[in-house]
């Protein structure tokens, strides 16, 4: 995974948490529940990202 690639995964983590932050500051489930979700998607592309890196590795470990 490129640092590029990681970089965005964490700020869009960052901007998710924030949101959900002020979701739980002005009680609003809506922007709570916004706030989650874009969290959780933005670890969903880690471990993909993560998992395509492994992958990877294990096939450059065969090809040796």
């Amino acid at each position: 995974m490129s640092f590029t690639e990681k970089a965005k995964n964490k700020v869009e983590q960052m901007a998710g948490a924030a949101r959900e932050r002020v979701g739980d500051m002005t009680d609003n489930e809506s922007m709570r529940g916004e706030g989650a979700s874009q969290q959780g998607d933005a670890r969903a592309k880690q471990t993909g990202q993560n998992m395509k890196d492994a992958g990877s590795k294990i096939k450059d470990a065969f090809n040796k």
